[in-house]
């Protein structure tokens, strides 16, 4: 029997980074407000426990989901208003310390570790450029057969839910996109990276079950947001 997750039925998420700031005069509760499907919480870098603890409180009244997705232990915070965790493990990373390393300190220093709303992703990072590649030493030199082997690697001898393919601030490979797509058959594919307009998300959520916006909430405010929801809802 197959299980069914939260994920199943979306089509959008909207990651907000703590260590951002929100362009003047929009709130968190205007970026829960625009259709997205879930609230991700999490950045590469300077994310701090107070910073991030500020956004879960911003967003918790608002009728969405929330979700963090913590770049190390030390920010991880237990917070009710939380539907759970959402871990990356990096499978093209180059250090084997952000595929199970950092994941096995986490566990060796938490005593109650929630694992009933704890759910990893595997990322496949795929922008040299972008802050997680450098962070995790990613090998990000792949064609659409390598990341369509790591996605059936990911799902088929790992058991991932979740399969994220992130570009990092730049507009994907829609053939490689394709790849990742069809190598899954039960894990749901996220994509994040570049999604800008309508247009954008309506392309890659034609191949992506679940489109991430992240930068654009930042740059550009609620209407982009809104209008990246609209295109991932209509592919």
């Amino acid at each position: 029997m197959t299980t069914t997750t939260p994920w199943d039925d979306w089509d959008h998420i909207l990651k907000i980074d703590p260590d951002k700031d929100l362009p003047e005069g929009v709130t968190y509760g205007d970026l829960c407000a625009t259709g997205t499907d879930a609230i991700e919480i999490g950045g590469t870098m300077g994310v701090t426990e107070e910073k991030m603890a500020a956004v879960i409180e911003a967003c918790a009244e608002h009728d969405v989901p929330l979700y963090q997705e913590p770049s190390s232990p030390e920010v991880v915070l237990e917070d009710d208003a939380l539907e759970g965790y959402l871990i990356p493990t990096v499978f093209n990373a180059g250090s084997p310390f952000w595929i199970t390393g950092a994941h096995k300190e986490w566990v060796r220093i938490d005593d109650d570790y929630d694992w009933d709303r704890t759910t990893t992703e595997a990322y496949i990072v795929m922008n040299p450029e972008a802050d997680v590649a450098t962070y995790t030493e990613a090998d990000c030199d792949l064609d659409a057969d390598d990341v369509a082997a790591y996605a059936t690697v990911a799902e088929r001898m790992f058991g991932q839910e979740i399969v994220y393919l992130e570009y990092s601030g730049t507009l994907g490979d829609e053939g490689i996109v394709r790849a990742a797509a069809e190598a899954t058959d039960d894990a749901t594919l996220f994509y994040g990276g570049g999604i800008h307009d309508y247009d954008s998300a309506y392309s890659m959520a034609q191949y992506a079950d679940v489109v991430v916006v992240g930068d654009l909430a930042h740059d550009e405010g609620v209407e982009a947001v809104r209008a990246t929801v609209e295109g991932a809802s209509d592919a």
